[in-house]
């Protein structure tokens, strides 16, 4: 049994929504939604700094399912739709259960990292992208960041870390004390989302 998790440097992150695109691609996301954003802290719009002259600042944070080690969604499904994998601590949905109550929607506290498919999904392109093994899309459910989880089934890292240009993600067990991202979290600053609400998330911000 492993509990998966990421961690991402601030420092290092561009802010080129290059994880974004990977995401959908493999995951062959609908048009018009987005696992996985990139946002900026600093001004008033997207990739604006904030502060005035000479003293700028900007960071960027991606951001997704949290994948939370204590998931609200996860209590108040109704159904099991949304559920915790027990080998890799990943947070699931199950499409075919999936009753379409939004009531993991209302119960996760990171605001936008699911998405509803309210009509059958269309997409960009008129044929597949991406993973051949990525789990179809329906209509009337729920859908979210699954850290690829056709990837690490197979071993592989998530799409988001393969494509990252600045190297600014970091991948792997927390429970591991010897892997990188156990490592990088026990040396470095970090933040999380909304430590408050206790969901305990499995994504560190390094900073």
């Amino acid at each position: 049994m492993s509990r998966y998790g990421m961690a991402i440097d601030v420092k290092r992150c561009l802010g080129c929504h290059a994880c974004e695109i990977a995401c959908k691609v493999a995951n062959n996301v609908p048009h018009g939604v987005f696992w996985n954003r990139v946002l900026t802290e600093g001004g008033a719009y997207p990739d604006a700094p904030a502060g005035e002259f000479p003293n700028y600042s900007l960071r960027s944070y991606a951001v997704s399912c949290q994948h939370c080690e204590n998931p609200a969604c996860v209590k108040v499904c109704p159904v099991g739709a949304t559920y915790k994998d027990p080998e890799t601590g990943v947070v699931r949905q199950d499409y075919d259960k999936c009753i379409g109550c939004r009531m993991c929607m209302s119960a996760c506290p990171y605001t936008g990292v699911r998405s509803f498919n309210w009509e059958e999904p269309k997409y960009a392109l008129d044929f597949a992208t991406g993973d051949a093994d990525a789990a179809p899309h329906q209509k009337h459910v729920v859908e979210k960041c699954t850290f690829c989880y056709q990837r690490i089934a197979k071993g592989e890292s998530p799409a988001c870390m393969v494509l990252c240009p600045g190297r600014a993600r970091f991948w792997g067990d927390l429970d591991d004390p010897e892997s990188e991202v156990s490592q990088l979290i026990a040396s470095r600053e970090y933040k999380q989302l909304l430590p408050e609400e206790g969901t305990r998330p499995s994504v560190y911000y390094l900073v």
